[in-house]
């Protein structure tokens, strides 16, 4: 059975779904024969190439609040990050992460898709790494196990930004406007980092369902 997993680098909300979803996914009877292939969204594609601005003024320019309103804002996400045993920092920036989601793909094709997810989301939320810049990447491509000289190539040539336009299109038909957001079995759709049971109750219905039972 397929699951496929839209969601951003940057968005806190596919951070905690994504370690909910994990969860439900690990004590699954038939987790070994689920595929879990995780779909590019970028929540702000208008974001300048080589712009980082701290999060804290992102929230307090997007949302009209004051830095002290943000940093709460933050805490409260941190939390609940934290309840599931997830590293969480305020001090990272918000850059554009088409790259990233062009290393994701790569990571797909070499067999460690959700090792590269993974690690991005750590380096991101829980150290603060830069996400976006090619030399950030590399390094990351090579601790998911990637030949780091054949990340840096299919970074620089462009490679898989079609695929990263392919899903974010294919997005728009489902009418996915936020993320995260699962499909499992190609048709039950679970919205939002809904806790680990909801996730569980989908994968049941969507293998028995596949089952015919």
């Amino acid at each position: 059975m397929r699951v496929d997993i839209w969601s951003d680098i940057v968005c806190p909300w596919c951070y905690i779904g994504n370690a909910r979803f994990s969860r439900a996914l690990a004590d699954f009877e038939h987790r070994d024969e689920v595929d879990v292939v995780y779909r590019s969204f970028e929540l702000d594609p208008s974001i300048p190439e080589g712009r980082a601005t701290p999060i804290l003024d992102v929230l307090a320019s997007k949302y009209g609040m004051s830095q002290a309103q943000a940093r709460q804002a933050e805490a409260r996400v941190a939390a609940l990050a934290e309840a599931e045993g997830l590293d969480f920092t305020v001090d990272r920036a918000l850059g554009n992460t088409f790259d990233a989601h062009r290393l994701v793909h790569l990571g797909r094709e070499h067999g460690v898709q959700e090792r590269v997810a993974q690690d991005l989301y750590h380096a991101y939320f829980g150290e603060g790494r830069s996400v976006f810049d090619q030399d950030a990447l590399v390094g990351l491509a090579a601790g998911a196990g990637l030949d780091p000289d054949g990340a840096r190539q299919a970074l620089e040539n462009g490679s898989y930004g079609n695929d990263v336009r392919a899903d974010e299109d294919e997005a728009g038909r489902l009418g996915i406007s936020g993320v995260p957001f699962c499909v499992l079995g190609g048709k039950y759709g679970v919205s939002g980092a809904q806790p680990t049971e909801t996730f569980t109750q989908a994968l049941r219905q969507a293998w028995d369902s596949r089952s015919g039972r």
